[in-house]
């Protein structure tokens, strides 16, 4: 009697045990994603670099993060950062897993040259985005037209190697100046609007896409200039620098009466190499099919497009996104 009644306990702790790792198995099956399984990600984790809190890469990143959270079920969100520098060297280290970056920037880490002193493999490009416009913001007052006038004024140039930086100092050399001709400040957005306001600085480099939410806020509070950059120019630097192109900030961007000729660099979205192809693929996936919704967070999202994306490809493309743009064509 006392063998059979060890046995029935016995049996009954086995059954619980079984009944317990079932609803186990189930947890981890719901945890997988909001869409089962199949259709989750392998990371649990997507973190996006982007940039200033003001700037669009952080409102489309908070908003491409959101996307991924409902789709996936992942923990995505973003990270604000002194983007493009910073943002190459975070996913170098292993601490994010997307990024948004400028294309000189990239360009600096896929050939190992200027801000990284060997090649960066680690970062691998999903998609050409839309152009970054140089907008060298001043008043009306300053007497500042051209980028030659910047000379012996005190210019914020962007958080320090930031892609702001980055390319402010390029282009400044493209024209002859260098930082020795100048009184720098490293400043991001919305520390660069302030000082316009408080009369700290006489002008400030803003370069993002359109229409950049700091300078909306200053042409509200001061009578604000842009300075033009001479198209022709940016055509020679672009020899030696090929990611400039030469484009206009259309009429009424910011109350400016006449569109005005400056420099722009292509923008990009990057991942780690670390990731699988299958993630990839459909963190792409979900990144075009989400385009409506980012160009409502921001104006300048409605520039990317599929066949935009492909062109101007400055690093490796990640195995997962060419998968995605194959099955395109």
């Amino acid at each position: 009697m006392k063998a059979r009644k060890y046995g029935l306990l016995i049996g009954s702790a086995l059954l619980g045990a079984s009944i317990l790792a079932a609803c186990g198995d189930s947890d981890k099956e719901g945890d997988a994603g909001s869409k089962g399984s199949a259709d989750g990600l392998e990371t649990r984790i997507v973190t996006i670099a982007t940039g200033g809190s003001s700037g669009p890469y952080n409102i489309i990143g908070t908003t491409l993060a959101n996307e991924y959270s409902n789709e996936f079920g992942v923990n995505s969100k973003p990270q604000s950062t002194g983007a493009s520098v910073e943002n190459i060297n975070l996913i170098k280290e292993g601490k994010v897993e997307m990024a948004f970056v400028m294309s000189d920037v990239l360009t600096e880490a896929a050939e190992g040259v200027g801000n990284f002193p060997e090649k960066v493999d680690k970062v691998q490009q999903i998609a050409a985005l839309y152009p970054n416009y140089v907008q060298i913001v001043t008043t009306a007052d300053s007497g500042i037209k051209s980028i030659e006038d910047l000379k012996g004024k005190r210019v914020a140039v962007g958080d320090q190697n930031s892609g702001v930086e980055v390319n402010a100092r390029n282009l400044l050399n493209g024209f002859g100046i260098t930082y020795d001709d100048l009184k720098v400040d490293y400043l991001g957005y919305a520390e660069a609007a302030d000082g316009l306001k408080s009369g700290s600085i006489d002008a400030a480099f803003l370069t993002s896409g359109l229409p950049n939410s700091s300078v909306m806020e200053l042409s509200a509070s001061i009578d604000l200039a842009l300075v033009s950059v001479d198209p022709s120019k940016v055509e020679e630097i672009a020899k030696d620098q090929p990611y400039f192109v030469s484009l206009d900030i259309p009429a009424d961007t910011y109350g400016n009466a006449e569109a005005i000729p400056t420099a722009a660099i292509m923008n990009a979205l990057v991942v780690s190499s670390d990731l699988s192809e299958d993630d990839v693929y459909k963190l792409t996936k979900k990144f075009f099919e989400s385009l409506d919704t980012l160009g409502n967070s921001h104006q300048a999202a409605t520039e990317i497009t599929l066949e935009g994306a492909q062109q101007g490809m400055v690093a490796p493309v990640h195995p997962g996104a060419q998968k995605y743009y194959d099955e395109q064509k």
